[in-house]
């Protein structure tokens, strides 16, 4: 049997706790405690008009766990550090989303859940409160102890993984290199064998300059970087294709027969991936020693405590990360 998964709504004041009250009152076969403030999730129910029935359960509870009934939520209670209305910050809680997560990982690195889903949190009011933050990818990196980590988001029928991630165009060419190239890709085909049952992934690569450079006319990184990077992994029997020009790998194709693309920047890829699927997309944080799976959304204070957020995308995390739970447990059953 799967172990649970770890659940952080994370901010308090935005739609996460409302798009798991709202889960769960729909009834889900997914196992998982949400590891938040139970009065946090008692009056967001009481608010969204949910007769959920808040189960607490301690450290000890979580081996013998089996999938909540419809309209019952599992709750590892952490406190807020002060009272929540719905849509408005409140930075003597940034603490508290810390908190979770960081509960969170270390039931992760004990083996105790199977892996983390993550909801959405506001970095501003984090760093407001004097915690220094630039995201859920790089605070787990950290806390792990790990060099390099690779950010995928998925959908139904298309994966895509990033070499550069949150940095300025201005910036992107001089930040990919052998090394980078190299480190991403390993992480990537790793994760496609361990994690998603790909046997021998193919991964398609996209050229960084319009045309995959035009032969040198349009940029030269990919003569000079990409395409020896990319011949290195071949001769390590890694499944490669490319750089292909991104205006025109994103078709059928091409994707038929792929596992995986790989852009060069955060939106190269991504929007493509975010129109086929957004609301019912993942993002996913290769790299750790567990597994992490998120949301694709944001806090949406003005949807909080109305009943109006949409549930897609948590849906699409939790199966995600269960599915690929699933895979590492059978590979090394």
């Amino acid at each position: 049997m799967i172990r649970p998964l770890a659940l952080t709504p994370g901010e308090p004041a935005g739609i996460g706790p409302d798009v798991v009250l709202q889960l769960v009152d729909k009834g889900t076969d997914e196992l998982f405690v949400v590891f938040a403030s139970m009065q946090l999730m008692a009056d967001r129910a009481t608010e969204l008009g949910l007769a959920t029935k808040l189960v607490s359960v301690g450290k000890e509870d979580f081996a013998n766990l089996k999938p909540a009934p419809k309209a019952t939520l599992y709750v590892y209670d952490i406190p807020l550090k002060a009272p929540c209305t719905s849509g408005t910050l409140t930075i003597e809680n940034a603490a508290y989303v810390l908190q979770t997560l960081d509960a969170a990982i270390e039931f992760a690195q004990q083996n105790i859940v199977s892996g983390i889903v993550t909801g959405p949190v506001h970095k501003g009011v984090i760093n407001d409160a004097g915690l220094a933050f630039t995201g859920h990818t790089e605070y787990l990196r950290d806390a792990c102890q790990v060099e390099d980590v690779v950010m995928m988001l998925a959908t139904e029928g298309l994966r895509v993984a990033l070499v550069t991630t949150h940095l300025p165009l201005k910036d992107v060419p001089a930040a990919i290199t052998p090394e980078k190239l190299h480190t991403t890709i390993a992480i990537l085909y790793a994760a496609l064998q361990q994690d998603f049952g790909c046997a021998a992934p193919n991964i398609l690569v996209t050229g960084l300059n319009p045309h995959a450079g035009e032969d040198g006319h349009l940029g030269r990184e990919e003569l000079d970087t990409i395409i020896p990077a990319l011949d290195k992994l071949r001769a390590l029997n890694i499944n490669l294709t490319g750089p292909l020009p991104a205006d025109t790998l994103f078709q059928p194709h091409y994707l038929d027969k792929a596992d995986a693309v790989l852009a060069m920047y955060h939106d190269q890829g991504l929007p493509v991936l975010k129109y086929k699927g957004f609301g019912n997309a993942v993002n996913i944080t290769l790299g750790l020693p567990f597994i992490r799976t998120s949301v694709d959304h944001g806090t949406a204070f003005d949807l909080a405590g109305t009943g109006k957020a949409n549930t897609g995308s948590l849906i699409t995390a939790l199966t995600t990360a269960h599915t690929m739970a699933m895979h590492r447990e059978q590979r090394y059953a």
